[in-house]
């Protein structure tokens, strides 16, 4: 595997106290994820960090394909436990998921949820993930127009989440990689107070600590009323993007 310039921030906002976000990062197997729980304060934690947990210890294979498959399936196994665990408690809770794998010169971005992922290649921004939202849904039936989305009052109601029902739908887009790509993992956190063109232009620079470091710096300089965290992942070193249609991976 190339070498992977990465790096990895939290930070719990500018008004709450606990942070529901975690994240995951195992560089040397080219996996990352990042995921946003809810429920309340430890509720949104422990099922945050179920997710965190399943990716840490998957055993991934070492063909792309099968690993894709293996991440997959962790996803799937997390979504039972936190299912079964707030069954238990008697209450709802969830979390988002947005997971990264490269491997053999290809990437697979898997999620559920509206934690994004970003590609920015040649110059160019593109959102790899498409927000499982209600407003969302509500724009590609045609009933909202994209620019009416900002603000709406359900714009954080998730269509979809890990944990909140029994089985979940993990979507993934899976394409290869080029030198001088940058990923971004981020919680909603960082796209409620930094626009895209402003993504673009720190992911442009150099250094991933000093992308991490900046992407939370402009949030918390707005107010971060949400937990904010961000994975930046670069290939050292452009052309046109073409991914592929998101397909489904509902069995584990």
């Amino acid at each position: 595997m190339r070498t992977l310039e990465y790096a990895a921030l939290t930070h719990a906002g500018r008004i709450r106290t606990n942070n529901e976000d975690s994240f995951c990062v195992r560089a040397q197997d080219g996996l990352f994820l990042v995921a946003d729980g809810m429920g309340g304060h430890e509720n949104g934690e422990w099922a945050s960090a179920a997710i965190t947990d399943a990716l840490r210890d998957v055993v991934l294979p070492a063909g792309f394909e099968e690993a894709s498959h293996a991440v997959a399936g962790a996803l799937h196994r997390a979504n039972a436990v936190i299912f079964a665990e707030a069954e238990a408690r008697g209450l709802q809770m969830g979390s988002t998921a947005v997971a990264l794998l490269i491997r053999d010169g290809r990437f697979a971005v898997l999620w559920v949820g509206d934690s994004r992922a970003y590609l920015w290649r040649g110059g160019e921004l593109v959102r790899i993930s498409h927000d499982h939202t209600q407003v969302q849904e509500m724009i590609d039936r045609g009933l909202l127009q994209p620019e009416d989305a900002e603000g709406h009052p359900m714009g954080h109601i998730l269509a979809r989440a890990m944990g909140v029902r029994d089985v979940v739908e993990v979507d993934v887009i899976t394409d290869e990689i080029e030198s001088g790509d940058v990923f971004l993992l981020c919680s909603d956190g960082l796209m409620a107070r930094v626009e895209d063109a402003e993504i673009a232009g720190v992911l442009s620079q150099p250094g991933a600590e000093a992308r991490v470091a900046k992407l939370v710096a402009l949030t918390l300089e707005r107010g971060a009323p949400d937990n904010v965290t961000v994975v930046t992942v670069g290939i050292p070193q452009t052309t046109t993007l073409r991914l592929n249609q998101p397909t489904h991976l509902v069995t584990p």
